[in-house]
């Protein structure tokens, strides 16, 4: 069993343990996203960028992953694949020649 399906189906053996798929509809989980996004921002709050605390740094990714997780599965997404073909898409848009070493978004390049 590949990673990506393991995490899959070890979120939904707790979701489901629990009887939480009646909370995860796609809205919400994608609520859940935002929610859980920012407590990770918090955490740099007021901060510089190697302030923050690692571990709570871990905690709060792993929540925004959880339910990223469950709402591709909601979907029936292919993780791997969605990651992939976004990242063909951005290969398009950021050219190496053109995008290597700015932050410039690629309206402006």
């Amino acid at each position: 069993m590949n990673d990506i399906k393991f995490i899959t189906e070890s979120l939904l053996q707790f979701r489901n343990d629990r009887d939480w798929e009646q909370f995860h509809n796609p809205k919400d989980l994608a609520l859940a996203i935002n929610v859980e996004a920012g407590e990770l921002l918090e955490l740099f709050l007021w901060k510089a960028a190697d302030e923050a605390n690692p571990e709570k740094v871990k905690e709060e990714l792993a929540d925004v992953l959880t339910f990223a997780f469950l709402l591709a599965e909601k979907y029936g997404f292919d993780i791997k694949q969605i990651m992939m073909d976004k990242m063909s898409k951005n290969a398009e848009k950021y050219p190496v020649d053109k995008a290597k070493g700015t932050a410039r978004k690629y309206n402006e390049l």
